[in-house]
């Protein structure tokens, strides 16, 4: 579904991604994992076209690299940024909203179903959402992105400074997600979660990747967890 062949990102003259190679499957659960600052953010907005990409990126078979942000949401991949970009001044319900690509129009999910998943935003879907907690900002990124029905959705750190009530929550979403057949591609710190609901992980490392394979292999892979992954 996901092909990214050789992609090169440049900040200035930094050169951050240096070659990277990598593929997600019609509704397989993808973790990219690697210390903070080896490229998995730029990654993923590399792939969104936030950051202009150099090499190939393909998407349900055809080519995105170059067009703009909305045109490769449009596609049909999602995108929830690590930074909870939210619309603070309008409410939870409006922000949702503004997920949809038409207007009263909803693909997999419903406000029901954002709502059942997560009880704290039924209860403030009134509330402007610059009033929300950190975590429940989080949640209404997630969301808000899952009401464009994306067929592929790229989650950076979802749970980057939640509760450990929160993580549990955002884990079951995750579950939800592949439940309804679309596939991930996740960024997370957390290897428990990524563990759990990955097919396949890739570790990255120095803006390349530096492994693959089951979570089965990373676990025999001592080597590697511990040159690239353990602090």
């Amino acid at each position: 579904m996901l092909e990214v062949r050789d992609l090169h990102a440049f900040y200035g003259k930094s050169h951050i991604l240096q070659g990277v190679d990598l593929v997600i499957g019609q509704g397989e659960i993808v973790s990219l994992l690697g210390r903070n600052g080896v490229g998995r953010s730029t990654t993923c907005k590399a792939i969104m076209g936030l950051v202009p990409p150099v090499g190939e990126v393909r998407f349900k078979g055809q080519p995105i690299t170059g067009l703009r942000p909305d045109q490769i949401a449009h596609a049909g991949l999602g995108y929830v940024p690590e930074d909870r970009q939210i619309f603070p001044g309008l409410t939870v319900r409006q922000n949702l909203e503004l997920g949809l690509k038409r207007t009263g129009k909803f693909g997999r999910w419903t406000f029901d179903d954002m709502f059942a998943l997560f009880p704290n935003l039924d209860e403030r879907k009134d509330n402007a959402a610059g009033v929300l907690s950190g975590g429940e900002q989080q949640m209404l990124t997630m969301c808000r992105t899952l009401m464009g029905d994306p067929d592929l959705v790229i989650i950076d750190e979802p749970t980057e400074g939640l509760a450990p009530k929160l993580v549990e929550q955002v884990g079951q979403l995750l579950d939800e997600i592949a439940r309804r057949g679309i596939s991930i591609l996740l960024v997370e710190q957390k290897l428990t979660i990524a563990l759990r609901i990955s097919r396949r992980l890739y570790v990255m490392g120095h803006g390349r990747i530096v492994f693959e394979g089951t979570p089965a292999d990373l676990a025999t892979a001592a080597s590697v967890r511990k040159e690239w992954l353990e602090v």
